[in-house]
């Protein structure tokens, strides 16, 4: 004889992430791209640094839950790279990484010569492209496929 239907655990699926969670990882893919494209160190360095924020944020986007109103004091802003641990403490060792990039992205933004170097941004580049995969699979989305590049035509 079968077993009833109440007897069965039904198996959870994880819910697809949010809309906003999407667009920023989206966005976080775009950047990965154009940091591959780039040529200047600090650049390609700075845009890699964004995607991996904008990964984050999809993170949070996707798991945070606003706090409680106080009236008395505000609490004092904190970094995505601060919260991330808080809310996925299985991204903690990511937080830690890019966390740590925090500062030489600002002094690459600022345009100081030799903030990261060509090794550096590569680094960087391959870290938030797997911090990328990792966190599409975390959110439950399919992984998206690098885009074939395209060779730009000379002007000669």
């Amino acid at each position: 004889m079968a077993t009833p239907a109440a007897d069965v655990h039904p198996v959870l699926r994880r819910a697809s992430a949010p809309p906003a969670a999407v667009d920023l990882l989206a966005k976080a893919r775009q950047g990965l791209d154009e940091a591959a494209q780039l040529t200047v160190p600090n650049e390609r360095y700075a845009t890699a640094h964004l995607a991996a924020l904008r990964t984050a944020a999809a993170v949070l986007a996707a798991r945070a839950r606003p706090e409680p109103v106080r009236p008395r004091r505000r609490p004092r802003i904190r970094s995505a790279w601060e919260l991330l641990p808080e809310l996925a403490p299985e991204l903690a060792e990511w937080s830690a990484l890019f966390a740590a990039g925090a500062a030489r992205r600002a002094r690459a933004e600022a345009g100081i010569a030799d903030a990261a170097s060509t090794r550096d941004a590569d680094d960087l580049i391959r870290a938030a492209g797997m911090f990328l995969r990792l966190v599409e699979r975390m959110l439950a989305l399919p992984p998206t496929l690098p885009q074939p590049r395209t060779e730009q035509p000379d002007a000669g």
